[in-house]
C-alpha cells in the first residue's frame, strides 16, 4: 500500500499560499488570476516544477491547460485525470481550485517516491478557465478537454477588449479534446464553499453531485424622473421595481427544499444619480437545485412573479437566458471507493451535494467522475479570507491515495477478468 507523505496536506495548502502573491497574481492587493494573464503563465511555470519534481512529464494543450502526467504499466490503458482550476475570481481566497490541483501532485509524488507504477497513467490537469473570471464564458478549458466546446463560445473579448483569439490559437482550441475512452475516471478535490462538513465536524466528505444551475440576464426599464418633483404615486421607478423582484426571488427559494438556492449578485443602474429615479436597471438571478425539475419549477415561479411586479408597477420587463447547466450526479461505484478510502483513513464517511459548478461537471461527458470535499472555515469561498486546516488538507491526500490504489485494484482486477 502506498501512502502519501505526512506533510504533504500541508505543503500543498502551502503552495496554494505562495501562489497567491505577485507574480502568480494579476494584483499586488490580494488574489486575482485570471485566464491567460502574466500570473496565469506565471503560475504555470511554477507548477510544472512542482509537477516535474513529483515524477510527472508536463505539457501544456491547445486550451492552454497545463498537465502532468505519471505513466502507468499500461501505456495505452485509459488514465485517471486528477484536476481543478488554476484561475480565480477577483478578489478570492487561495485554495478554491488550486488545492486540488496541489493534492493531485502530492498523490503522484507518493507513487513515485515508492516507485510504484499502477494499471493506468494518472494524470493531473491544472484547467484553465473554470471561473470565468475574465471572458464572458466559464469553463471552455474542461469543455476543450470533454469535447463538448462549442467554437462559438471562443468568440469572446475580455472587459479590455482584448478578444480570446489574440491569446490564443482558437482553431486549435477544440484539439485538446481527450479521446473517448482515453479516461478511465476523473477524480477532483475542493474546497466545499458551504458550511456542512464544518457543522458536522467532518474534514473531508463525499459529493453525490453537482447541483442544475440557471442564469438569467433581467433588464427593467421605467422612466427616469426628477426625486424631487416627481409624486410617488406617478412613478415608473426601475430600481423599486427591481428591489421587489429580489425580495420575491428570495422568499420562493426560502419555501421551497433545503437544496434550492436563488441568488442575485450582480445589479447595474446605468446612469443613476442620488436626484434622479432610475428609468433603466439590471440585475442578474442565479437559480440552482440538486435537481432539474425543482430548479427550473423554481425558474418558473420567480420568473411568473417578476412579470407580475413589472406589470404592477408599470415597467418593461426583459429576460435573456445566460447558460444551464444539468444536474451532474457522482458515479456511484467511485463514490463508493472514496467511502472507503475516508473509512480507512480514520474518517467518517459522509456524502453531500454540491451547490456550486465545478470542472467535474463537464468532465462527465466524458468519463465517470468523483469529488471529495474539505471542510473550509465557516463556508467561506471566493474571498480572502479562505481557510484551511492543514490536517484536513492531510486527511484528504490520504482518502485520495487510498481512491487510487482500489481504482487500480478494481482496473486491475477486471482487465485480469
Amino acid at each position: 500500500m502506498v501512502r502519501a507523505s505526512a506533510s504533504g496536506g500541508a505543503r500543498a495548502v502551502a503552495r496554494c499560499d505562495a501562489l497567491a502573491l505577485p507574480p502568480y497574481s494579476d494584483s499586488p492587493e490580494g488574489l486575482t488570476r485570471t485566464y491567460l494573464s502574466r500570473a496565469y503563465y506565471a503560475s504555470h511555470d511554477q507548477l510544472a516544477t512542482w509537477m516535474a519534481e513529483a515524477g510527472m512529464s508536463v505539457r501544456r494543450d491547445a486550451a492552454m491547460n497545463l498537465i502532468g502526467r505519471y505513466e502507468g504499466r499500461a501505456a495505452e490503458a485509459p488514465a485517471l485525470v486528477i484536476g481543478s482550476h488554476i484561475d480565480s475570481v477577483r478578489h478570492a481566497g487561495p485554495y478554491d481550485g488550486p488545492l486540488g490541483i496541489m493534492l493531485g501532485i502530492e498523490a503522484v509524488a507518493a507513487l513515485s517516491a515508492s516507485g510504484a507504477r499502477l494499471p493506468f497513467a494518472v494524470e493531473v490537469y491544472a484547467f484553465g478557465d473554470e471561473e470565468g473570471s475574465r471572458f464572458p464564458a466559464a469553463m471552455l478549458t474542461s469543455r476543450a478537454v470533454a469535447g463538448t466546446l462549442d467554437p462559438a463560445a471562443l468568440m469572446v473579448r475580455d472587459r479590455d477588449g482584448v478578444a480570446l483569439a489574440d491569446l490564443v490559437d482558437v482553431a486549435a482550441y477544440p484539439s485538446a479534446a481527450r479521446a473517448p475512452g482515453s479516461v478511465l475516471a476523473y477524480l477532483e478535490a475542493h474546497i466545499e464553499q458551504g458550511p456542512v462538513l464544518e457543522a458536522e465536524g467532518l474534514a473531508v466528505g463525499t459529493v453525490t453531485g453537482i447541483a442544475a444551475q440557471l442564469r438569467f440576464e433581467i433588464e427593467l426599464t421605467g422612466m427616469a424622473g426628477h426625486a424631487g418633483t416627481t409624486a410617488m404615486g406617478l412613478r415608473a421607478d426601475a430600481v423599486a421595481g427591481m428591489a421587489e423582484m429580489v425580495l420575491a426571488a428570495e422568499a420562493i427559494a426560502k419555501a421551497g427544499p433545503a437544496d434550492l438556492v436563488a441568488t442575485v449578485g450582480v445589479v447595474t443602474v446605468p446612469s443613476g444619480a442620488p436626484n434622479v429615479i432610475a428609468g433603466k436597471c439590471a440585475f442578474a438571478l442565479d437559480v440552482r437545485a440538486a435537481s432539474a425539475a425543482t430548479r427550473d419549477k423554481a425558474a418558473d415561479d420567480i420568473l411568473r412573479r417578476f412579470r407580475a411586479i413589472a406589470n404592477a408597477r408599470d415597467l418593461g420587463l426583459s429576460v435573456r437566458q445566460g447558460h444551464d447547466l444539468p444536474a451532474s450526479p457522482c458515479d456511484p461505484a467511485l463514490m463508493d471507493l472514496l467511502d472507503a478510502a475516508t473509512e480507512a483513513a480514520g474518517h467518517k464517511p459522509f456524502r453531500l451535494v454540491s451547490g456550486a459548478g465545478h470542472d467535474a461537471m463537464i468532465m462527465a461527458a466524458l468519463c465517470p467522475t468523483a469529488m471529495l470535499f474539505l471542510r473550509c472555515r465557516g463556508g467561506v469561498s471566493h474571498n480572502p479570507a479562505e481557510h484551511v486546516e492543514p490536517a484536513d488538507a492531510e486527511a484528504a491526500l490520504a482518502v485520495m491515495s487510498g481512491f487510487i490504489q482500489r481504482l487500480a485494484h478494481t482496473h486491475g482486477a477486471s482487465r485480469a477478468a
